[in-house]
């Protein structure tokens, strides 16, 4: 197990990895102001987010339907519960930090559409 906390940076901004264990992940994304996660779903992972601060775009549909995505402007106290097979993107409207509780599949990411060039991809 590597060292937390520990900072993984990502082309949109960082993590901070401040747990990981066998049973649960938690973890704080900066999203910087007007860069986006990719468009994604995870099989198995179920995680939790909580905007601490900022505003956040969050873009979703439920796993099962088809058609537009539900675009929702998130405040910070804001939370939002992400189950398996749920499509969403995050895109930082100002700068972001987000407080997100996983359970631990992290490599569990299938990318749709990726502005970094990562759609297709399967790694953190």
């Amino acid at each position: 197990m590597s060292e937390i906390p520990k900072r993984v940076e990502k082309p949109w901004g960082h993590e901070i990895w401040w747990a990981l264990t066998e049973r649960y992940v938690g973890k704080v994304l900066h999203v910087k102001r007007g860069e986006s996660l990719s468009l994604q779903y995870h099989r198995v992972k179920d995680e939790t987010i909580l905007l601490q601060s900022g505003r956040l775009l969050f873009e979703t549909r439920p796993a099962g339907e088809t058609g537009e995505l539900r675009r929702v402007e998130l405040a910070p106290g804001d939370v939002f519960h992400i189950t398996p097979g749920t499509l969403h993107r995050m895109t930082g409207l100002e700068d972001c930090d987000i407080v997100e509780v996983s359970t631990p599949e992290v490599d569990d990411v299938v990318r749709l559409e990726d502005r970094y060039g990562r759609a297709g991809t399967s790694k953190p």
